[in-house]
């Protein structure tokens, strides 16, 4: 006897209205009505009672226009592009690396305008650069498609030029972190040039990324790990995405990222000799960017006895979840944020997988998950 299909609420009607809303760009304004209603039922129950009319019948109506004259001028200035033409924005080749990375904010709202020639070529460039063989830590082949569409995504409006990152169909962990450290690396470069960019990963719908690229992926071989939108931010943003982005602006502190020992239970101090002399590197890892700020990534450093004094060997990079592809992307960034660091840092190292008995961890807990070392040389 067929067993029954247990419900689902994704199979509820709610939940396709959601997605139809969200896929279609009027989630974010939506929500934003919602707000309004809210406010606009408050000031009725405040003039059914008849009490407190300024708290509860004249602010709720005051912020209920507001935000209705809010929500107007979104929908025609930012769903329908009706606002005045927007500058290429500078680039930033006076800042530092770690200023730089710094700086990198993920952009929800970009302009209509495509790339320069100048900013394509350079940028296409990098993609092919950082997703040579040569470049990666693993073995298998890992790639970056380039697109020039609508691609249905969430929430970021506004976006038409993507890069998609294509990883083997056949799970290999290594290439996954390889898709975050490489793609990283490109945003970095993009960032220096005053290209926006936001990483894309569940906010994606993956019929509409299969139907754009087209004959230029084999499902059947490759997979979609996920997408980076790139262009020119754009300052008309929906209300929503203005609150989105300050919530997702928001890190653990270094106490809670980087440790002390293989069990992660002792914080890490950074400024404490030999740790400080990895200075910014803890910060940008810190501020990486991560699937809806789930921050995944955790670090123990290891130190060995060496002549009698204390040496810094390594830094083991784990994840903290047992996710197979966002933990792993947000951890090949890290990797990316780190690495670049270090060069300017002039600290030697490199990456290299371990096994339990070359890290003589055997008693490690199952979480946070090992992934790499970070081989001090």
């Amino acid at each position: 006897m067929p067993l029954e299909k247990q419900w689902s609420f994704e199979d509820s009607a709610i939940w396709k209205l959601k997605l139809r809303l969200q896929f279609s760009g009027w989630l974010q304004y939506i929500i934003h009505a919602i707000w309004i209603l809210v406010l606009l039922l408050i000031a009725g129950i405040g003039w059914i009672i008849g009490h407190w009319q300024a708290l509860l019948f004249w602010l709720p109506l005051g912020l209920a226009t507001l935000l209705s004259i809010a929500l107007f001028g979104t929908i025609v200035m930012v769903k329908y592009g009706l606002h005045p033409t927007e500058k290429v924005p500078a680039n930033k080749h006076h800042l530092d690396v770690f200023d730089l990375m710094r700086s990198r904010k993920s952009c929800r709202s970009f302009q209509s305008r495509n790339l320069t020639t100048e900013h394509h070529t350079e940028l296409l460039k990098a993609v092919q650069f950082h997703s040579q063989p040569s470049q990666l830590l693993g073995q298998k082949t890992i790639r970056f498609e380039y697109i020039k569409a609508a691609l249905t995504v969430w929430p970021v409006v506004g976006a038409h030029e993507f890069l998609v990152a294509i990883a083997p169909r056949e799970y290999d962990r290594l290439s996954i972190i390889d898709v975050g450290r490489s793609l990283q690396k490109i945003v970095i470069q993009a960032t220096r040039m005053g290209i926006a960019t936001c990483w894309i990963g569940p906010g994606a719908d993956n019929k509409s990324i299969l139907q754009h690229l087209g004959n230029k992926i084999d499902p059947t071989k490759d997979h979609v790990i996920c997408v980076c939108a790139i262009g020119y931010d754009s300052m008309y943003k929906p209300l929503f995405i203005r609150l989105f982005n300050k919530l997702m602006h928001k890190r653990l502190p270094l106490s809670e990222l980087f440790f002390a020992d293989p069990s992660f239970e002792t914080p890490l101090d950074t400024k404490s000799n030999p740790y400080c002399d990895y200075g910014r590197c803890y910060e940008v890892c810190q501020w990486s960017p991560s699937s809806y700020n789930g921050q995944t990534t955790r670090s123990a450093a290891v130190t060995e006895q060496i002549n009698g004094e204390e040496k810094l060997i390594r830094f083991d990079f784990c994840t903290s979840i047992s996710s197979r592809y966002y933990a792993a992307v947000a951890l090949g960034i890290w990797c990316a944020n780190w690495e670049t660091g270090c060069a300017a840092l002039n600290r030697r190292g490199h990456f290299a997988v371990l096994s339990s008995k070359e890290r003589a961890s055997e008693a490690v807990p199952e979480f946070p998950h090992y992934d790499i070392s970070w081989i001090v040389d």
